[in-house]
C-alpha cells in the first residue's frame, strides 16, 4: 500500500475480514492467501467513521506559536499520533488541549496537522499546522526536502574517513570535510515489520549526512555526531548509522547488544553509556519557510537532561 493511504496492517486485516478486499474480482476471504505478480488487488474503503480524539492537559514545551502553526520540543516517551497501542498521552492529544479553538481545521476536522514525526524515544523539534493552508504549505516543503533538520546523536565509535572498513560498506561515502554520506533505499524488514531495513533494489530513497563533533575514549568508544537529513524516512538515522557500523547508543532496535570496549572509558562513563535507556538522538534544529508569510524560521532545542548528563559523564 502507498504510505499516503495510511492503512496499517491491522486495518488491512480488518478490511479483508469485512469482505472489502478483492483479488482478481473475487472477495479475499483468507488473509493468508498468497498473491502472485500480476494479481489485481482492489480495496474498497468504507465511509470513515467519526473518531473522537480526546484533548488532554499535557504540558508542552512551546518554542513558537501563531495563528497558522506551532513548534514544540517533544520529550522522550511521547508518541506523536494516537494509534491502537497508544490511544492517549500523545502529542496530538496535548495539542488538541493546548490549541483548543485556535485550530481552524485540517481536512474538515478540528485537529492539528502533523506533517512529520520523530520516534517515541527521540526528543526534539516538531512543527504542526493549525490551518489547512499551513498544512499544505509545510507538507510541500517536507516533500521537496527543503526543510532544515539537524540531529545530535551519540554513536558507538566514530565514522572516520580514514577507516578502511567503511570503504567496503555499500552506500557509504565521504564528502569534503570528512562528512559521512549514506545513500540507500529503506523498506520494512522482511521478518520484523516493526523495523526498517537497508535495501538497494527497492524501498524509499534515503540520504543521511553526518560529521563527528566530539570523540570519547581511547580508542574512541563513543562519538557525538551531528546528522542532517536530505530525506525523512522512518527510523532513517538509526538504520543508516547502524548500517555504517556505528549504531546509536541505547538503541534497543538497531543497536543490538553492542557495548563500548571495557577499557576504552573510565568506569563511571562506561556505566552511564550502558545505562542509557533510549536511543541517544535529539532533533536539535528545525528550519523552514513560514507557509503563509514566507518568512524563514529556524529553531534550536537544547539537549534534554538525560542526554546532557550522559555527555557530562563522557567528558568527565
Amino acid at each position: 500500500m502507498p504510505e499516503g493511504a495510511a492503512l496499517s496492517r491491522t486495518r488491512l486485516a480488518r478490511l479483508i475480514a469485512a469482505g472489502c478486499v478483492r483479488v482478481n474480482g473475487q472477495v479475499a476471504a483468507d488473509a493468508k492467501a498468497r498473491v502472485t505478480e500480476g494479481d489485481l488487488v482492489e480495496i474498497a474503503l468504507p465511509e470513515a467513521a467519526p473518531v473522537e480524539t480526546r484533548a488532554e492537559a499535557i504540558a508542552l514545551s512551546v518554542l513558537h506559536e501563531d495563528a497558522e502553526l506551532i513548534v514544540v520540543d517533544k520529550p522522550a516517551g511521547m508518541v506523536v499520533h494516537p494509534a491502537p497501542g497508544s490511544p492517549g498521552g500523545t502529542l496530538v492529544n496535548a495539542l488538541l488541549h493546548h490549541c483548543g479553538d485556535t485550530l481552524s481545521g485540517i481536512g474538515g476536522a478540528r485537529r492539528p496537522g502533523i506533517v512529520h514525526r520523530i520516534d517515541k524515544d527521540t526528543t526534539g523539534l516538531l512543527v504542526a499546522a493549525k490551518t489547512d493552508r499551513a498544512h499544505h504549505g509545510l507538507a510541500e516543503q517536507f516533500a521537496a526536502h527543503s526543510v532544515e533538520r539537524k540531529y545530535l546523536a551519540l554513536t558507538h565509535g566514530a565514522p572516520e574517513a580514514g577507516d578502511p572498513r567503511l570503504r567496503g560498506v555499500r552506500g557509504v561515502s565521504f564528502e569534503a570535510g570528512s562528512v559521512l554520506k549514506i545513500t540507500t533505499g529503506l523498506a520494512r524488514h522482511r521478518t520484523d515489520r516493526q523495523r526498517q531495513a537497508v535495501v538497494f533494489d527497492s524501498g524509499r530513497h534515503a540520504i543521511t549526512r553526518a560529521r563527528v563533533i566530539e570523540r570519547f575514549g581511547t580508542p574512541c568508544a563513543v562519538a557525538l555526531v551531528e546528522c542532517w537529513l536530505e530525506t525523512g524516512r522512518t527510523h532513517q538515522i538509526r538504520v543508516h548509522m547502524a548500517h555504517a557500523g556505528h549504531a546509536l547508543v541505547g538503541d534497543p532496535v538497531y543497536g543490538g547488544r553492542r557495548k563500548p570496549p571495557a577499557r576504552a572509558l573510565p568506569p563511571a562513563a562506561l556505566a552511564a553509556v550502558q545505562g542509557f535507556a533510549r536511543q541517544a538522538l535529539h532533533a536539535a534544529v528545525l528550519g523552514f519557510d513560514h507557509p503563509v508569510t514566507g518568512a524563514r524560521m529556524r529553531f534550536e532545542a537544547p539537549l534534554p537532561a538525560d542526554f546532557r548528563a550522559l555527555l557530562d559523564a563522557l567528558r568527565a
